[in-house]
């Protein structure tokens, strides 16, 4: 029952997810903002919100493990799995964003992160607020350095158009599905989760990491492939580091505001974060060495074998 409890949980994260995103789009267009506003910060909070009602619900449960580990397990992914898999199917091209902007705050926040873990094994309740703090000067200067550049040339944000025509009715029955679904999924994915790793005599940070890791991640990697295969452009680097800093700054941030997360095995600390500030690393290398601006089929071969490494070392550690 609990393999059935997480495939249900993740079916309705991924239902949810979609709903919440259509229409809080959708409401952003009554709300008269701007394309790019919407795509900057809409789209992302809304995206991000199956991983944050996952570790909402786990910290209210008394499982930090999953709380943490679906984060940093995301974070990882995201780089290993989604990019890795991506650029093994079409070359990811890097901007200038990437290394001047992007991935400089995406390492601030993984180191942030660790320190705040090590200092005092847990993240308070302040502690979350400085991670939404951070996030909105992000923000802040995300949409300041947006608006100068869609000055200069177009810039394609990836918003429907259609979503400005939704009626009010739909986008409320919209909001309503995302909610019940993405709230469902995550009762039912924390509930497996915990009832697999007892069962099994897996640690709930083993499963976070890896299984609901994977599992909110999904849909990135499903579009990613997707645009690739279509010979489209591709799930940019940026977007991706975006959802890493997203995932730490707004989603460990606001699940402290609402319930400190303790830090309960200290493998968090001694191995998961490690591989998350390596994974984040090594982008820099990858950029640069040896084609510049293009992390191609080879170094995305690479990067999914480190994954793999990853996943196979979490199990077998266990």
């Amino acid at each position: 029952m609990s393999i059935l409890y997480i495939i249900l949980g993740l079916i309705l994260l991924v239902v949810g997810g979609e709903f919440l995103v259509r229409s809080a789009v959708g409401l952003s267009f009554k709300l008269n903002l701007s394309k790019m506003v919407i795509g900057l910060t809409v789209v992302s909070f809304a995206t991000s919100a199956p991983e944050l009602l996952v570790s909402i619900q786990a910290a209210l449960n008394g499982f930090s493990d999953i709380s943490l580990g679906n984060v940093i397990g995301s974070n990882i992914a995201n780089i290993g799995l989604v990019l890795g898999v991506t650029a093994v199917i079409a070359p990811l091209a890097i901007d200038k964003d990437f290394y001047k902007f992007n991935w400089p705050v995406m390492m601030l926040l993984s180191i942030v992160l660790y320190f705040v873990l090590k200092s005092g094994n847990e993240i308070t309740l302040w502690e979350g607020v400085g991670l939404v703090a951070l996030l909105a000067v992000y923000l802040y200067l995300l949409i300041n350095r947006a608006r100068k550049k869609a000055s200069t040339y177009a810039v394609d944000d990836g918003i429907d158009d259609g979503l400005s025509k939704a009626s009010n009715f739909k986008i409320v029955i919209w909001l309503l599905i995302g909610g019940v679904a993405l709230y469902g999924g995550s009762e039912l994915l924390v509930m497996g989760a915990v009832d697999l790793a007892t069962a099994m005599g897996i640690s709930e940070r083993v499963i976070a990491v890896t299984m609901i890791a994977v599992g909110t991640s999904v849909p990135e990697l499903a579009a990613s492939v997707i645009a690739a295969l279509k010979k489209e452009k591709a799930l940019s680097l940026g977007n991706l580091i975006g959802s890493n800093i997203f995932n730490i700054a707004s989603v460990l941030g606001i699940t402290a505001i609402i319930q400190p997360i303790a830090v309960k095995s200290e493998e968090v600390l001694t191995n998961d974060i490690w591989w998350m500030l390596g994974f984040a690393a090594v982008l820099i290398p990858l950029a640069f060495l040896p084609k510049k601006f293009e992390i191609g089929r080879i170094k995305g071969l690479v990067i999914v074998i480190g994954y793999c490494a990853f996943i196979s070392l979490a199990f077998l550690k266990n």
